[in-house]
């Protein structure tokens, strides 16, 4: 029995049989429904898990959007200060760029400048050397014009060998253009003691021959260039010895001058012969060079013999100047003997200031009795001491 709404039933009423039918049926239908929920809960599980995931990486997706737009924010920043920097040092370049450039032309400039104040000057030197070669080649040619003329070629050698005198000897030694007894003149006659005595210097210059010895070409304009040298050599040896070697007048020898190193090379290194022949005939063959040697030679010989000329005088003055020594000597004497007496005399002041000293340090102290025993009686000079 079961009570229903209040209301007994049996149970096996039809009423309690359909209920519980429908129950039954209710409840697997309940039953059903639940299985069916429970297996979709599982089959949605997953989808869940996917939604959930899907969803994740939407947000993670709309996170990285948002970095990468602050990424792409940044380094459209750092792009902007990039390029501003990058300006300015492309400025700073172009100004760099640009001074250097403008200082490099303006050196550019200066040096170009300076270049053609250095031409200038140059130019103007090219200039003045130009104009002193044309007036070189002038003077050359007047040269010329003077050494083709024998009389001019002469008066040319004699004013070298005056100049070279007039350097090597004082003045009162020598004569230029002096006569000789025999009416000859010498174009200098140095003045030396006998021996040797006076000697002359006559000036030659055999400038043909030699001019024709420079143009040979063949060995017969050579043959015939040293004949003709020859000849004018010999020839002037002759008439200087002849002329200018007078017995008691002059010395046993006289000097031939050539005013031309060159012609006088060319004698000694083609004409032994020749100089040899001078040798004998007492002409000595000299050049500015050698000329200039024998003169100092010759100055030392007239120096010597002025000394001897003066030996008397010399002799005189030593004999007073060794008296004016003993002189003096006697007179040092006399003043070291005065000087040992002064520093004698120098020493006793001394004793005697520094014995009043110590009087006048005692009596400043009135050592009296110390005074007595040290003084004692006083006898003689000491007591004025």
């Amino acid at each position: 029995m079961i009570t229903i709404g209040g209301i007994p039933y049996a149970w096996n009423d039809p009423v309690v049989l359909i209920g519980g039918a429908v129950l039954g049926a209710v409840l697997l239908i309940l039953l059903l429904t639940l299985r069916a929920a429970v297996r979709s809960a599982r089959m949605a599980a997953p989808l869940m898990r996917q939604m959930e995931w899907m969803t994740h990486r939407v947000q993670s997706l709309s996170d990285g959007q948002e970095r990468l737009a602050g990424g792409l924010h940044h380094v459209s920043e750092a792009q902007a200060v990039s390029q501003s920097s990058m300006l300015k040092l492309m400025e700073q370049r172009l100004a760099d760029v640009q001074r250097q450039m403008t200082e490099a032309l303006h050196g550019t400039s200066t040096r170009t400048a300076r270049s053609l104040g250095d031409l200038q000057q140059r130019l103007e030197t090219i200039d003045r050397a130009q104009a002193n070669i044309e007036k070189l080649s002038g003077n050359v040619l007047s040269l010329q014009d003077i050494l083709s003329n024998k009389q001019t070629r002469g008066a040319f050698g004699e004013i070298q060998l005056h100049d070279i005198v007039q350097k090597a000897l004082p003045p009162d030694s020598y004569a230029m253009q002096a006569t000789l007894s025999n009416g000859r003149r010498a174009d200098c006659l140095i003045h030396l003691p006998k021996p040797p005595g006076a000697i002359v210097i006559d000036a030659k210059f055999p400038l043909e021959a030699y001019e024709a010895l420079r143009r040979a070409d063949t060995p017969q304009q050579l043959a015939e260039a040293q004949r003709l040298m020859r000849g004018a050599l010999r020839a002037h040896i002759r008439a200087i010895a002849e002329r200018y070697i007078i017995e008691g007048e002059t010395a046993d020898g006289a000097l031939m001058f050539l005013p031309s190193e060159a012609v006088y090379a060319e004698l000694h290194a083609n004409f032994p012969d020749v100089v040899r022949e001078g040798f004998a005939a007492k002409v000595w063959i000299v050049s500015p060079t050698t000329c200039m040697a024998t003169l100092n030679t010759m100055r030392a010989v007239l120096k010597d013999a002025r000394m001897r000329e003066q030996a008397g005088a010399i002799r005189k003055e030593l004999a007073l100047l060794y008296a004016d020594v003993e002189r003096l000597g006697a007179r040092v004497e006399n003043l070291d003997r005065h000087f040992g007496q002064a520093a004698k005399d120098i020493e006793e002041i001394r004793i005697s200031s520094e014995k009043a000293t110590r009087r006048a340090r005692r009596l400043d102290n009135f050592d009296f009795e110390e005074i007595a025993s040290d003084t004692g009686p006083l006898i003689g000079p000491q007591a004025a001491e």
